[in-house]
């Protein structure tokens, strides 16, 4: 009697034909099924590489949801990651890949949304900003960036960007300010130029006196002292409109011989400054590196939803075959069959079969293990609360 190891191509792709555990579950699925289906009575219509089929799809369907789930908790640590497994060449066999594995949490997504703030803030980011210079010209306050503003060995800077990738100029900073000889005293220990402060006290040397202050102090200061430069002295400035850039006071054979701007390009997402290889990875649940169970590695559990699941594609299977024919004539009678019956109830048990495993499945995402177990911390507590303490004793939890 031909078995599952000795037949040829025994099941239609062949993700699990080398897994010793499934090829012993296979043989012993066509008996069990065969049973089901009534085969001691009434002959059912399926050959063992039908019922291994529906065996196959089984643990495919069982693993794809699986997947499903698991990716749903983890999508967010694996976006940018390699898509293919380190253990495995292949999506399709064993042994394990990532779809095995507990990933440890990071912040690479989050620090990735961040960056464009952080470019926008001019503290990081993904995206290099450029510093160019306009040569100023006596009485003239009007001046063309994208024609004017040059690098330091005198290209313009705006025809410098490749031409397949054109873009528009940002300006980012400009250093426009009002001359100045030189900031009044500052100091973070010295009473010079402070108020009355809180938490003083007075050195051994009657002439000085200390405050003690925190660090935010000293910098609200220097933002204090950085507005009152602008308003104060507000002849300086500048105003966009357009390419153009219009400097105030008008420039004169006294001002400095060129205006430093920085600017930068519209970013483009898939070319970053930086050589990044992980925007050639993980995107969306398409692309991530899971790859099928294997049936070695799967517990009582998932094989009991596999059996049940592989009999119903049977049942739908046996009920597409006998559906071909409504009767069947025998001697002075027709024998009818019962193949509709068969179809609607095998794709009933399957879409119930599936449904269950999704409700199991959905409480147990990362994200709903984790208000699960804080809702019973807060229950825990309640019950703790009312626990007498002896005297002079506590509780310990440990």
């Amino acid at each position: 009697m031909p078995t599952f190891a000795n037949t040829l191509n025994p099941t239609p792709f062949g993700f699990f034909n080398a897994d010793a555990a499934f090829q012993t579950e296979a043989d012993s699925m066509v008996v069990y099924v065969k049973r089901k289906l009534g085969d001691d009575i009434l002959s059912v219509e399926l050959t063992k590489k039908q019922i291994w089929a529906c065996f196959e799809e089984s643990l495919m369907e069982y693993g794809a949801v699986i997947n499903r789930y698991q990716a749903e908790s983890n999508l967010m640590n694996l976006m940018g990651f390699p898509t293919g497994s380190s253990v495995s060449g292949s999506f399709n066999i064993g042994p394990h890949g990532y779809e095995s594995m507990l990933p440890r949490e990071t912040m690479e997504f989050l620090n990735r949304q961040a960056e464009p703030y952080a470019s926008e803030a001019s503290i990081g980011g993904s995206y290099d900003t450029i510093s160019g210079s306009i040569s100023l010209k006596k009485n003239i306050q009007d001046y063309d960036i994208y024609e004017d503003l040059v690098d330091g060995d005198g290209n313009n800077i705006f025809n410098s960007q490749p031409s397949n990738r054109r873009s528009r100029l940002k300006i980012m900073e400009v250093f426009h300010f009002s001359p100045q000889a030189a900031y009044r005293f500052f100091d973070t220990t010295s009473a010079i130029n402070y108020l009355n402060n809180e938490f003083s006290f007075e050195s051994f040397t009657p002439e000085t006196v200390f405050y003690v202050l925190p660090v935010f102090e000293d910098v609200l200061r220097a933002g204090q002292l950085d507005l009152s430069n602008r308003v104060r002295r507000s002849n300086y400035s500048f105003r966009t409109f357009g390419t153009q850039i219009r400097l105030y006071p008008k420039p004169t054979h006294d001002d400095p011989r060129k205006l430093w701007i920085r600017v930068g390009f519209t970013n483009d997402p898939f070319r970053p400054a930086f050589k990044d290889s992980s925007i050639y990875g993980v995107s969306n649940l398409s692309n991530i590196p899971y790859g099928n169970l294997a049936f070695d590695k799967i517990n009582s559990i998932g094989r009991q939803w596999i059996r049940q699941y592989t009999l119903a594609c049977c049942k739908e299977l046996l009920g597409l075959v006998r559906s071909k024919f409504s009767t069947i004539p025998i001697p002075n009678a027709d024998l009818t069959l019962n193949g509709d019956d068969l179809v609607s109830g095998g794709r009933e048990e399957k879409e119930a079969l599936k449904t269950s495993l999704r409700e199991t499945l959905e409480g147990m995402t990362y994200g709903n293990l984790i208000s699960k177990q804080a809702d019973q911390s807060e229950a825990m507590t309640r019950i703790l609360r009312n626990i007498p303490v002896p005297n002079g004793k506590a509780i310990i939890m440990g």
